[in-house]
């Protein structure tokens, strides 16, 4: 569970990186010289009790940017209600690699959508997963760099709201069980 959480955290954290770089890269072209304020990175918190209160300061300005590019990119032309986008199984990118080897890389001739999974019953009461689109953004070799990182953000964004309540989810279920006073929490 918690590898999962440090490989959000790591793309996350790759992801500002990359935009920091091109915000380099644009502001040496401009005639102004203006300088990038760099992203300042975090020092792991060790203590249980810092963690969990850097942990909910992280989930809250994660949740705010969320919101953001909910908006920023119409999902809610799809997906009306905010809350009800975290119902979803799952959520993934089709034209834009988010793998380790094309993470950002768009896929020449593809489409760039943003797809949400599902789990219905079919039929026969099996359940089958469904793709649903919450955002079409046009042909690959079209979309703007801005957009597509402001769509990759979101895309990670949001697996990293899903990865904070699966925490809560166990933190719950572990509570329900007799533990020595020993342990995290």
């Amino acid at each position: 569970m918690s590898s999962s959480l440090d490989k959000l955290k790591a793309l996350t954290s790759r992801l500002e990186d990359k935009i920091e770089e091109k915000e380099k890269k644009s502001s040496l072209v401009s005639t102004e010289q203006k300088e990038v304020p760099k992203t300042q990175k975090k020092p792991r918190v060790k203590a249980v009790s810092k963690a969990g209160e850097n942990c909910d300061n992280v989930r809250e300005e994660n949740i705010v940017r969320v919101k953001e590019l909910y908006e920023k990119l119409k999902i809610f032309e799809k997906s009306p209600d905010f809350d009800k986008v975290f119902m979803y199984k799952a959520m993934n990118l089709s034209g834009i690699g988010l793998k380790e080897d094309d993470f950002g890389e768009v896929r020449e001739g593809k489409y760039i959508q943003v797809i949400a999974i599902t789990y219905e019953p079919d039929k026969y009461g099996k359940k089958k997963a469904k793709n649903i689109s919450l955002g079409y953004f046009g042909k690959a070799e079209t979309l703007e760099n801005k957009r597509k990182n402001e769509i990759i953000e979101f895309v990670l964004r949001w697996r990293y709201e899903k990865a904070f309540q699966n925490v809560e989810h166990y933190k719950d279920l572990i509570s329900r069980v007799e533990v020595p006073s020993d342990t995290l929490f």
